[in-house]
């Protein structure tokens, strides 16, 4: 079992940043080989945004690539995602995702391998 909290969130206008954190509460570190943020907006579907493999490799979903950066702090069991050039479209309630492995194919990223595990969530909203 994987517990996940996240912060960071809040409402800003277009053009501004955040910086999302994820602290890893419990959970081994098998079971979360792989990290990465989510996110689902109004009437959609959960869709992932940035991944971190155990080795470091990193993947964006192409809509946030150049803009969105995900890093981890191994030290103090925690995941970031910093956000900046924000866009009405990026408004969302943003998660943290754990797993044993985890990928991208045609713009999706994905965990697989064994169970996923997720925070409750943290709003951002962005106004034009």
């Amino acid at each position: 079992q994987v517990q996940l909290t996240e912060s960071g969130g809040g409402s800003v206008q277009s053009g501004g940043s955040l910086r999302l954190s994820c602290v890893v509460v419990s959970g081994d570190s098998y079971s979360r080989s792989c990290m990465g943020w989510f996110r689902q907006a109004p009437g959609k579907t959960n869709k992932g945004v940035a991944i971190i493999d155990e080795t470091g490799r990193i993947n964006y979903e192409d809509s946030v690539e150049g803009r969105f950066t995900i890093s981890q702090d191994n030290a103090k069991n925690t995941l970031y995602l910093e956000m900046n050039s924000l866009k009405p479209e990026d408004t969302a309630l943003y998660s943290c995702g754990a797993g044993v492995s985890c990928g991208k194919s045609n713009n999706v990223l994905y965990f697989f391998g064994g169970s996923v595990y997720w925070g409750h969530g943290t709003q951002v909203t962005v106004s034009s």
